[in-house]
């Protein structure tokens, strides 16, 4: 079982994280606006958190039903399921193979697949995290934020951004970057069955906006929005995404 945290309350929503991230890491900027009209549920990914990693590797069948086994120990019968990077494509998974529980599908800088820059951006970082190499929160950082927004700081303030980024990566940090290597959700695409929001960030140097493209043409009806910023545009501002979410989520309501 995966641990997990709630807050709120309301219809179901949960809230699946990045690579060596957490809940709070990844969505924590949006937390108290989705959580005033929804019960939400944010998993810890095995090898984050409190969720312990399994004996080999890690398993993309395996950790979707662990969410929707979190989700249910919650006390949800259905639910909205929102991802993050790698959350996004577990999200997909979660929604075509279980789709008795998933009301509603939200990506956020998602991929389907890793295409061959973001292949070669997780190579590298698991390199540089493999050595304890002390350029790993220089390197994450120029990944995950815009050029406009890390112009616009102080130089103090980006040191305070890279040492939060080298400094403590999730335990499993290894194995969640081996799963994102190996992961593939694009035969699931067809089969999403339910409203589906696209979120793609105009500036992501990380995971590049054609991975939400990829998503948003392979959904039937799927909704693209696109917002400014980079991977990490939620933390550089995050009103567009808010409000991008909180308005597909009233249309359910709706």
């Amino acid at each position: 079982m995966l641990a997990y945290d709630i807050q709120g309350g309301g219809p179901g929503l949960v809230l699946l994280h990045g690579t060596s991230s957490t809940g709070a890491g990844s969505w924590g900027t949006l937390l108290d606006a989705l959580a005033a009209d929804h019960t939400v549920v944010m998993p810890d990914l095995p090898g984050s958190g409190k969720s312990p990693l399994p004996d080999g590797p890690l398993d993309v069948d395996t950790v979707a039903d662990q969410v929707v086994a979190a989700a249910r120990e919650a006390g949800l019968s259905e639910f909205v399921v929102a991802g993050a990077s790698l959350g996004a494509a577990l999200a997909i998974r979660v929604a075509s193979r279980h789709p008795e529980s998933v009301r509603g599908l939200a990506t956020v800088v998602g991929f389907a697949r890793p295409r061959t820059t973001l292949r070669l951006n997780l190579e590298m970082w698991a390199s540089l995290c493999a050595r304890g190499d002390e350029n790993l929160g220089t390197y994450l950082t120029a990944l995950s934020f815009s050029e406009d927004y890390l112009a616009g700081l102080p130089p103090q303030a980006v040191q305070q951004v890279v040492d939060q980024f080298g400094g403590h990566p999730a335990p499993g940090t290894a194995e969640q970057i081996a799963l994102t290597l190996g992961i593939d959700v694009r035969e699931d695409l067809a089969r999403i069955a339910v409203p589906t929001l696209v979120v793609s960030a105009t500036s992501d140097r990380f995971v590049a906006p054609e991975h939400s493209l990829e998503l948003a043409d392979g959904i039937a009806d799927a909704r693209l929005v696109a917002v400014s910023g980079g991977h990490a545009a939620v933390f550089e501002d995050p009103g567009p995404t808010r409000d991008a979410l909180i308005g597909y989520l009233a249309t359910l309501r709706g």
